[in-house]
């Protein structure tokens, strides 16, 4: 892969960072605080749009052109994570097979990913987290079957027990956490201290969709943005609206969300950010 190349970039905060292949790859440093941390990531068209809606291509690789610089990105994040973060939509949206592991958008790296997580102290895999307040998850999907990853299904009373039903208390590697709800739904600030008590979660990387990710900008509960964006233009229609990267959540000119750009790199047409929260 052709390394990146920097714009932007604030000075890196001390402590441990990249090996020194990643560093000369990503063209810089990747450091987070250590203390509980989320961050998320997405891939963007120009007109804001992170998926077509076409079935067998809703997700993001769509969006990027499958990118190797982007995939590369996305394996860093998530070799430098406790637990990597998706709601039922984005999982049941990406292939059955796919585990939310870094070798799994980048295998080209994979030795230079395994290295860093041992180097960060961090176990081979991170957490594989899935929310589902309905407990309607495909359980014979490959991250279930296979016990190649700790899976975590945060999911209300009700769907446990949707979940014990179909047969989830005999998955290998998977536990289904029934947490304390308000009106069927989850509250970002539950399901991260859950995951911070009971599995030691202090980098979490969130990689949605838009409606779960909306529900914890709201919640003041995202430190990070890294986003990715695509040298292309989707639309949209009124009658079949695409989703943007905050869905389901409105923010008024008072209350919105408020960045600070850390850095911006480019490869190739692409354009790779990098933003924190006031």
């Amino acid at each position: 892969m052709e390394a990146l190349r920097t714009l932007i970039d604030q000075p890196p905060r001390p402590g441990q960072g990249l090996t020194p292949e990643l560093r000369r790859l990503y063209d810089g440093d990747l450091q987070f605080p250590d203390k509980p941390y989320v961050v998320g990531n997405f891939v963007s068209t120009l007109d804001g749009i992170i998926s077509f809606l076409v079935p067998g291509q809703e997700g993001g690789g769509a969006i990027s052109g499958n990118a190797e610089q982007d995939r590369f990105i996305m394996g860093l994040l998530r070799a430098s994570a406790d637990a990597v973060f998706v709601g039922s939509g984005t999982l049941h949206a990406t292939h059955p097979r796919h585990l939310w592991i870094a070798e799994s958008v980048y295998r080209d790296a994979q030795e230079l990913y395994a290295e860093l997580r041992k180097s960060l102290g961090k176990p081979p895999r991170p957490y594989n987290v899935i929310v589902s307040a309905s407990g309607r998850v495909d359980i014979g999907r490959r991250m279930f079957q296979s016990g190649e990853v700790a899976v975590r299904i945060l999911t209300t009373s009700k769907g446990a027990d949707r979940l014990r039903e179909a047969g989830a208390a005999d998955l290998p590697s998977t536990e289904v956490w029934a947490l304390d709800d308000s009106g069927g739904a989850l509250a970002p600030a539950t399901m991260v201290e859950a995951l911070q008590t009971r599995c030691g979660v202090r980098l979490l990387l969130h990689e949605g969709g838009p409606t779960v990710y909306a529900q914890f900008l709201a919640a003041g509960l995202v430190d990070e943005l890294f986003v990715t964006i695509a040298p292309q233009l989707a639309g949209s229609s009124p009658a079949a609206p695409r989703p943007t990267m905050v869905w389901g959540t409105e923010f008024t000119p008072e209350n919105a969300p408020q960045l600070q750009i850390l850095s911006a790199k480019h490869g190739g047409n692409h354009l790779y950010l990098r933003y924190s929260r006031h």
